[in-house]
């Protein structure tokens, strides 16, 4: 009876330390304890089951290996293998911690295939092996926590997150990650990736024979030199930091901390001999490939020899040689090219000039053994160059500061955009025959202006001189000048011709560049306004074609009476686009006002507006991506036009898509400016209680504040930057769980996807790097803050420059869903409110109580 009772107070202590262990027994082995292959043994699991420790046979392959691989993911890519050298053939395997504190893993013999090899301490009782979250394996002593043996410090061919490369200048020491056999068998295989410590840093693809097969450039703090796209993919390639300053024993370490810690990433070398970034697809449950290396021919290491440069888009083949130097062989680049004049220290005469630098655009730095840098200046550093005759070429890089070559340059690359700019020494009679040609040039240029503009000059004086009565009512224009009320614009019949004087509200506005036609010429022009030459129809009326008697094609813009729309929209626009003057602007030609007939005559743009062929799927395919970055950039140099270049400060209030026209040449004119207002000079902000635009395009503050300013135009870009680059409309996403393509392309964004924003019609042929620099800037402009988007001059800045670092957007939260229920809303609560309902191509009208 005793005993029965000892055993039932003893059991619930015996459950508690069974279920003690079997809970910390769930990421950590201690002294004594097991890991065992085998079905029914279960592996150690990281504590948010990130990763998994345990046995695994790779494909086809009988051996079994000791390995840590995606724990909640469906396909569990191995990243680290203990026992690569020595498979186990059977069932037999066992982790443990040996007596002298080691981790050792048997096989079925008892004999030892792999071990963490570290020196025995006086604590060799108390240590215990873990697997942490970001996937290391740490062996930790546990009365000192001291971390002292992981596998972070033995990698295979995986670089994770969080990792340390250690790099050590002084003693070349190098971390580095060796590539399996074969998709079945982990042994060491042929390629290697590391750190280059000698120089700038660099990361380093070798082959066999420790030959180099593609280096990612020297690290300027900030980006790999040699990866141009690199600035671009802010949120996987800029989590790279380099340790400083170094410690004790000279050594300093990479790491990489991806921005958003949810997204899983890795680094791998293939045994193919390419290094690929791969991030977890949640959408397609499978890892997708997000960068690889070398990526085309050029990227292989030094392709085309000694002074060879490797293009891409060369016209006679990838190689070609640097200015000044010529194929050693034809048709055998891998003995590259030679000097063709020789410099002049190398000559020993005075009678010719001092050698000169070619400069080198957008091209990958050539690599170096015994590179010489200093954070010398770069006049400092051109000088060091020309006292060394041995010097071929010099370049200063922020971040890494004077870098001179002593020997030859080695796996040149160029780039389209980004890069470096590479200074190569030459002798002076290359450089100066070339100057001499552009001094030939620039002359002849200037000639050819000077003539040009006589020309047009005596062309405009004999034009002036013409009877223009034919195309005006009335007389010459030199000689009328009517002045017009506009507040009783409807009440004049009279006929009018050439430039008016306008009276706005009592204000004479000069538009003496503005001729007005009269009634029956348009009438004439446009067949009396015929079905046939009727071209669209918008908030302000229909818009018609017409031609007049001297053969040119104009747009007649007709107010129509039922417009919500009307006499205020139709002063603005004249008193505005009359003193405008830009390339990316619609042309106003004049305008026309009789009895109830209000008309304005733009330039004709034959192919019509924007939104007629990014959102009809026939049409996507002619505007191919070379084509859409054209009109962004022309679209953004139209409104930098508005907001700072122009005689007035201008806010445009209703950009979009509709009101983008393109020309003959598909050059894009911003249009409509029924709604834009004028700013003082020293005017940011201004409040309206009449909030009008086009839903999807509003920016927050102004839809629900009646704010505005040039930020409010910066929003409307974002989103038509998004629609020209998926060809989709910022509503058509209303009704799915992203409630607009904003928030649809912030999810993008933000999980890596953003090339899927691409219009699959282009997505193949566009140019991956501008696309994903769009997106990024998109995001900038849509951000719910004002303070927060940039203006239209960083913007330019961004989209036609290879930025470094852009900045990192917040999250838009006001999405078009939002911005319809708080309008409706704001209408619920006063009925006195005036409220326009209107599509969204059409410009709707919100009048609000303030």
């Amino acid at each position: 009876m005793r005993i029965f009772r000892k055993t039932l107070v003893s059991f619930p202590l015996f459950i508690f330390l069974f279920l003690y262990e079997s809970s910390t027994a769930q990421d950590t082995i201690r002294r004594g304890g097991f890991l065992r292959d085998g079905s029914t043994h279960k592996p150690l699991v990281s504590p948010q089951k990130t990763f998994e420790l345990g046995f695994f046979s790779p494909g086809s392959s009988p051996g079994r290996y000791l390995g840590i691989w995606y724990g909640n993911i469906e396909d569990k890519a191995v990243v680290w293998v203990a026992n690569r050298e020595n498979p186990i053939s059977d069932r037999s395997g066992v982790l443990t911690i040996s007596n002298d504190g080691n981790l050792v893993l048997l096989n079925g013999q008892n004999i030892t295939v792999w071990s963490s090899n570290i020196t025995s301490t006086n604590n060799d009782n108390n240590r215990v092996g873990s697997i942490l979250d970001t996937g290391n394996f740490e062996l930790i002593e546990v009365s000192s926590e001291r971390v002292i043996w992981e596998s972070f410090n033995h990698p295979t061919d995986t670089f994770l997150p969080h990792m340390r490369v250690r790099v050590n200048p002084q003693t070349g020491d190098n971390l580095a990650f060796v590539s399996w056999r074969s998709e079945n068998d982990p042994s060491p295989g042929n390629f290697s990736l590391g750190v280059d410590p000698s120089g700038a840093p660099e990361i380093v693809l070798w082959g066999r024979n420790n030959t180099r097969r593609w280096r990612s450039g020297q690290w300027n703090s900030a980006i790999f030199t040699g990866i141009p796209n690199m600035a671009l993919l802010t949120n996987y390639l800029y989590g790279f930091k380099l340790s400083s300053p170094p410690d004790e024993t000279g050594s300093v370490y990479f790491t990489y901390v991806p921005s958003d810690p949810s997204v899983l990433l890795r680094f791998k070398v293939l045994h193919n001999g390419t290094e690929e970034e791969l991030r977890w697809n949640e959408t397609s449950k499978r890892w997708t490939k997000f960068q690889a290396a070398p990526e085309s021919e050029c990227d292989k290491y030094n392709r085309c020899g000694s002074f060879g440069i490797c293009d891409m888009r060369g016209d006679n083949g990838i190689c070609s040689c640097v200015k000044g130097y010529e194929p050693v062989s034809l048709g055998n680049w891998s003995r590259g090219c030679r000097r063709r004049t020789p410099l002049r220290c190398e000559r020993n005469v005075s009678n010719v000039g001092e050698d000169e630098f070619l400069t080198l655009k957008s091209v990958k730095l050539p690599d170096f053994e015994t590179p010489e840098h200093s954070l010398a200046d770069p006049e400092d550093c051109k000088d060091r160059c020309l006292k060394n005759c041995s010097c071929t070429a010099f370049t200063f890089v922020n971040g890494i500061g004077c870098m001179i070559w002593n020997q030859d340059l080695v796996d040149l690359q160029q780039f389209e955009a980004g890069g470096s700019s590479l200074h190569v020494r030459l002798a002076d009679s290359e450089i100066g025959e070339s100057k001499k040609t552009k001094i030939v040039v620039i002359v002849a240029v200037l000639v050819g202006v000077l003539l040009l503009g006589i020309f047009a000059l005596l062309l405009w004086r004999c034009k002036r001189k013409k009877d223009v009565s034919g195309t005006y009512c009335g007389h010459d224009a030199d000689t009328s000048v009517v002045v017009v009320d506009m507040t009783k614009a409807k009440d004049t019949t009279t006929a009018f011709t050439g430039s008016v004087d306008i009276m706005i509200e009592g204000k004479a506005v000069n538009t003496s560049e503005l001729p007005v036609f009269c009634l029956k010429v348009i009438v004439k022009a446009t067949n009396d306004f015929s079905r046939e030459n009727e071209l669209g129809r918008g908030g302000f009326g229909p818009v018609y074609k017409g031609v007049l008697e001297d053969g040119q094609e104009i747009a007649v813009k007709r107010l129509s009476g039922k417009s919500g729309q009307g006499v205020d929209e139709f002063k603005n626009e004249i008193i505005l686009i009359a003193k405008l003057q830009h390339r990316n602007l619609v042309r106003l030609l004049g305008c026309c006002f009789e009895g109830e007939e209000k008309m304005l005559v733009y330039e004709y743009m034959p192919n019509k507006s924007l939104d007629f062929f990014i959102f009809d799927e026939m049409k996507q395919e002619l505007v191919d991506w070379k084509l859409r970055f054209a009109i962004i950039e022309g679209i953004a140099r139209g409104l930098l036009y508005l907001h700072r270049d122009s005689r007035l400060r201008i806010i445009h209030r209703d950009l979009k898509v509709s009101n983008v026209l393109l020309d003959g040449e598909m050059n894009p004119k911003i249009s409509d400016f029924g709604m834009a207002r004028i700013f003082g000079g020293n005017q940011n902000e201004a409040n309206t209680v009449r909030v009008v635009g086009t839903y999807g395009y509003m920016s927050p503050e102004y839809a629900m504040e009646g704010l505005f300013s040039v930020k409010s135009d910066v929003y409307s870009f974002g989103v038509l930057l998004l629609e020209i680059i998926s060809g989709k409309r910022n509503t058509s996403l209303r009704a799915s769980e992203h409630g607009s393509l904003i928030g649809y392309a912030w999810f993008l964004y933000t999980h890596g996807r953003s090339e899927e924003l691409v219009d699959p019609k282009i997505r193949a042929t566009c140019n991956k790097r501008e696309a994903l620099r769009c997106i990024h800037v998109a995001m900038l402009c849509v951000q719910d803050s004002a303070a927060e988007r940039p203006n239209m001059a960083a913007v330019l800045l961004m989209l036609e420059s290879d930025t470094p670092t852009l900045p990192v957007p917040r999250q838009p939260t006001f999405t078009t869903s939002t911005r319809r229920n708080s309008m409706d809303v704001n209408f619920a609560l006063d009925s006195s409110q005036q409220y326009i309902v209107s599509s969204n191509e059409i410009t709707s009208t919100v009048v609000l109580g303030r």
